[in-house]
């Protein structure tokens, strides 16, 4: 029997949705400025630890094979099929995002829009659905 831990999963998915709205609205109105650079800049951070915190849960709960990195983290729940190909190549190219944001953060250009900054948003909502589908699968639907 596995122990997945679905209330905190969902707690990081629930933010899911503020994130895609803030790269929505720097996508919009970017300008170069620092304001909507700091936003996106911390839009892209939220998504990679959102990404990575539910990929460790998706891990540990279902006993899958240690991850060594941000990476490999994405690449067992690949392999696992929580999500496609798709899903997991832009995935990919957001968590080589971390240490630039995380310790170089003093040489980040926040005067260019970054090309994730546009296309996150749709992969983060089918990223959320697909670890829900998975889920369901995996465990059976929640019950209220």
């Amino acid at each position: 029997m596995y122990y997945v831990n679905r209330e905190q999963i969902e707690r990081r998915l629930h933010a899911i949705p503020d994130i895609v709205a803030g790269l929505h609205t720097v996508t919009e109105e970017w300008d170069g400025g620092l304001i909507l650079g700091f936003v996106q800049e911390r839009a892209l951070h939220l998504a990679i630890e959102v990404v990575t915190d539910i990929g460790s849960y998706l891990i540990d709960g279902f006993i899958m094979r240690d991850a060594s990195s941000y990476e490999d983290i994405l690449d067992i729940t690949h392999q696992e099929k929580v999500f496609n190909s798709t899903i997991h190549a832009s995935l990919v190219q957001l968590v080589q995002l971390r240490k630039p944001l995380v310790q170089s953060y003093y040489e980040w250009d926040r005067s260019s829009l970054h090309p994730l900054t546009s296309v996150l948003p749709a992969i983060l909502n089918e990223f959320a659905s697909s670890v829900r589908g998975y889920l369901n699968q995996e465990l059976g639907a929640v019950r209220s």
